[in-house]
């Protein structure tokens, strides 16, 4: 993939989860560059200057609080601070100094798409986030044209509503990564999850049936029990 939807710093000390987080923004299209020092990563925000920042508060060199201070001396980036679990000090000292959300660790990745995605849509313009995402997909015999909100195998048409369309578009573009009811509900339904609501159930398997009918097979798009959906 050639387009990104952002461009992401992470300054976290922590080499297991930067890594992480960085596999888990990778896969979901956004351009990553991680730094454990806050100095460096101070250099980075200013110099790169990244759609957003994820500056974890305790780290080896100076404090995240600082790394935020300094930075905003400069620049407006929106930053999300990560916080120990439980801090509502460091909660509002953050939000204080300029921070515009804060994560308390340990988290849900879930969670943490959702407020990446909150984030840039109040901070970057929709056309731009527009023209920074791909149009078009494709996976093996499976294209997906976002502009034309067409999903096709081979030159079949899936006649996909634009809700499926949507859907399914969401776990391609996050192929391998399984994607929470919560999640999909949040941003292709544009509501909140609810235990007895049947309906992202009842898409998905309308578009599972599309696609078999198209020549696909059946576990192309998987359901997780107890998890959500995932297309490998």
């Amino acid at each position: 993939m050639t387009t990104h939807l952002a461009r992401i710093l992470i300054i976290e000390d922590d080499f297991t989860l930067s890594r992480q987080l960085g596999e888990l923004l990778r896969g979901q299209g956004y351009a990553v560059c991680v730094s454990q020092r806050g100095e460096e990563g101070l250099e980075l925000a200013i110099a790169g200057q990244p759609d957003l920042v994820l500056l974890d508060v305790m780290l080896p060199d100076i404090s995240g609080f600082s790394v935020l201070r300094r930075l905003r001396e400069q620049q407006q980036t929106p930053v999300i601070m990560l916080t120990a679990c439980g801090a509502e000090e460091e909660r509002i000292r953050g939000l204080r100094h300029g921070a515009d959300d804060y994560l308390s660790k340990p988290f849900n990745l879930t969670e943490l798409q959702l407020r990446i995605d909150a984030v840039l849509r109040r901070s970057r313009p929709q056309d731009a986030a527009r023209t920074r995402q791909p149009q078009q997909l494709q996976v093996d015999a499976l294209h997906l044209d976002r502009h034309a909100q067409q999903a096709r195998v081979g030159e079949r048409d899936l006649a996909l509503t634009p809700l499926q369309f949507r859907l399914l578009w969401l776990m391609v573009a996050n192929r391998g990564e399984a994607l929470s009811k919560p999640y999909l509900y949040r941003v292709a339904l544009e509501r909140e999850y609810s235990s007895y609501d049947r309906s992202l159930d009842m898409h998905v398997s309308r578009i599972r049936r599309r696609m078999v009918e198209a020549g696909l097979g059946a576990d192309r798009l998987q359901t997780l029990h107890g998890r959500g959906y995932v297309f490998p």
